[in-house]
Order: C-alpha cells, then sequence, then structure tokens
C-alpha cells in the first residue's frame, strides 16, 4: 500500500470513529456533524482507493463523482451512486443555517 493511501485512510478512519463517538441516544446528538464525519470519511475511502489505483481525482466533495472515476477499477461501486449523492449533501449543505440533518439522517 502507498503511503499516502495510507493517510487517506488514517484520516477517513478518524473521521468514521469522530461520527461513532457522536451518535447516540443522547439528550443531545449534533446530527449535522455526525453526517458531516460519515460524508468525509466515505469521501476519504474513495480517494484513498483512487490514489492507490493511480487515478487522478478534483478537489472535490461530490461522492458521486468519485465513484465514477474509480469505475474501471470497482465497476459494482456504480450501484452505491444514489447513497453517495444522498451522503454528499451532507459535505457543506448542513454545515451552514438553512438545510439540517435529522436524526433519520443520521441513521
Amino acid at each position: 500500500m502507498k503511503r499516502l493511501t495510507a493517510e487517506w485512510i488514517q484520516k477517513a478512519e478518524e473521521d468514521f470513529f469522530a461520527a461513532n463517538q457522536l451518535a447516540g441516544p443522547y439528550e443531545f446528538t449534533p446530527f449535522n456533524v455526525v453526517c458531516f464525519h460519515c460524508q468525509q470519511a466515505a469521501e476519504k475511502w474513495l480517494k484513498s482507493r483512487l490514489c492507490e489505483n493511480n487515478v487522478h481525482f478534483p478537489k472535490t466533495h461530490d461522492l458521486r463523482q468519485l465513484i465514477v472515476l474509480l469505475n474501471s477499477a470497482y465497476p459494482l461501486w456504480s450501484s452505491l451512486t444514489d447513497r453517495a449523492r444522498r451522503l454528499s449533501f451532507f459535505s457543506i449543505d448542513t454545515r451552514y443555517p438553512g438545510d439540517s440533518a435529522t436524526r433519520e439522517d443520521m441513521e
């Protein structure tokens, strides 16, 4: 495994860990933050696969775009496009006033 791939995976694992720590049946659960970290984890895992497969990728939070770039190496991942679209929403939109994640989104 390439060193840079390992760094992407480490960053992804940190986001996933943070999401899991914050998610739960607490009196206050930061749904927006949990969903953001889930999106970030998915983005970084996808970028790790791109990196490992020597596929150049742009700066983007659009998970669908990353899946398209991975299509030649992982053609079955195209089935994740709808879920990727939904998860991509949490990269920016819920970080600012106007849109918010719900418990259902988080789950």
